[in-house]
């Protein structure tokens, strides 16, 4: 049975697909410390199974996009779960820190289908305003797993060891594989035969990246999320190891900065009715500033506290919540004939620059939280730089 396009079943599907990427970081983040205890690796080494994963996730969807523009939606996806299901396997079964790294790349190489193909899902069967909507609906609805994820982790580090939750994902995977065969549809009635030619695949991303308005849109985006993943990197050593926090509960702590997207989210949503994307974009690179200022300012000021890193990363990430749907939609809307190319060279753009502002966070770590907030701060300035140069309507 084929789901409906616009049904609320499809944009759950859409939801599953996009947040296998988020959930193959989250879940596992409280199990860090115990992964460079076990395999006797150091912090950085570590934090390389977070930055190689985007690297992996960034290159990609580099092909996996235009890929999609090629031979369709449905098939792309399909191979792309099969091998995610088979090195998430391989992640449970590594005991040297090297082999996790290495497999955590190819995960993302699969993963990153989910969340290029879904995009551009939505990009086929919705205009920019609705899409936006949906984006933001599904962005609120996918928190869900990252906000329980942390929780799950922590207790499957605690009770079976941190092999658990890559156990887990391999499980996710195969479900989601399931359905995804069953029952989506191919949406992209229209390939595009010379996608992947070599000179075609140059001549999109050169015209994507000399579009001022695309170029814009991807960098707000871009360094809005790199904010939020030097949090995701560094959020883990900071509350466990520096402030004492178990794994048990740090996901609590980390729940607050999910809800804090959630809201974001929601509150984009309701706003779009009124607003255009790019006011909301603004809005949400002036709190993520502010919020990054403040982390720093907090840190400082009270090294030890736990809630002096979790308060600022509520706001941060509520700020994410209104830059990323709309700086999605607002990217991806002038180029519907080329939406999977779009769409990945977005996703390169933003898993690149995530990847080097959390080995930033790996290499400045000294034991506080002040590099991390530091580090956020910076992305946070960046993108509200960016969110002031897109063009009003």
């Amino acid at each position: 049975m084929r789901l409906q396009p616009a049904s609320f079943a499809m944009a759950a599907l859409l939801t599953a697909m996009v947040a296998i990427a988020p959930l193959s970081t989250d879940m596992y983040l409280p199990a860090l410390p115990a992964i460079g205890a076990h395999l006797g690796a150091s912090t950085a080494d570590v934090q390389l199974t977070l930055s190689v994963y985007l690297i992996g996730f960034a290159v990609a969807q580099l092909i996996v996009g235009p890929l999609s523009d090629r031979v369709g939606r449905r098939p792309v996806l399909v191979g792309g779960l099969v091998v995610f299901v088979l090195t998430s396997i391989a992640c449970l079964l590594s005991n040297t820190i090297t082999l996790l790294i290495v497999a955590r790349f190819f995960q993302a190489l699969g993963a990153c289908t989910g969340a290029a193909v879904g995009r551009a899902v939505v990009r086929d069967i919705h205009e920019p305003k609705n899409a936006a909507r949906l984006l933001a609906h599904m962005g609120s609805a996918m928190a869900i797993g990252p906000l329980v994820a942390p929780l799950i982790g922590g207790q499957l580090t605690a009770a079976f060891g941190w092999q658990a939750n890559f156990a887990l994902l391999t499980v996710m995977g195969v479900l989601i594989l399931i359905l995804a065969t069953l029952t989506l549809p191919e949406t992209h009635t229209r390939p595009d035969f010379s996608a992947l030619s070599p000179r075609r695949m140059i001549a999109n991303y050169t015209c994507l990246s000399l579009n001022r308005q695309y170029r814009t849109f991807v960098l707000v985006n871009g360094f809005s999320f790199a904010g939020l993943f030097a949090f995701i990197s560094g959020s883990s050593f900071v509350l466990i190891d520096s402030l004492g926090m178990t794994p048990e509960t740090f996901g609590f702590a980390f729940a607050v900065s999910v809800l804090g997207y959630i809201t974001g989210t929601q509150l984009a949503a309701r706003l779009l009715k009124s607003n255009e994307i790019e006011h909301l974009i603004t809005i949400g690179g002036r709190i993520g500033l502010i919020a990054g200022l403040v982390g720093v300012l907090t840190a400082w000021l009270a090294p030890a506290s736990v809630i002096a890193v979790i308060a600022p990363m509520f706001f941060y990430a509520l700020s994410v919540g209104f830059v990323m749907p709309n700086s999605m939609a607002g990217a991806l809307g002038p180029f519907p004939q080329m939406a999977g190319a779009a769409s990945a060279f977005m996703g390169f753009i933003q898993m690149a620059l995530a990847a080097c502002f959390g080995a930033v966070v790996g290499w400045a770590y000294n034991g506080t939280s002040l590099p991390m907030m530091m580090t956020i701060a910076t992305c946070g300035l960046i993108a509200w730089a960016f969110s002031l140069r897109i063009k009003q309507p």
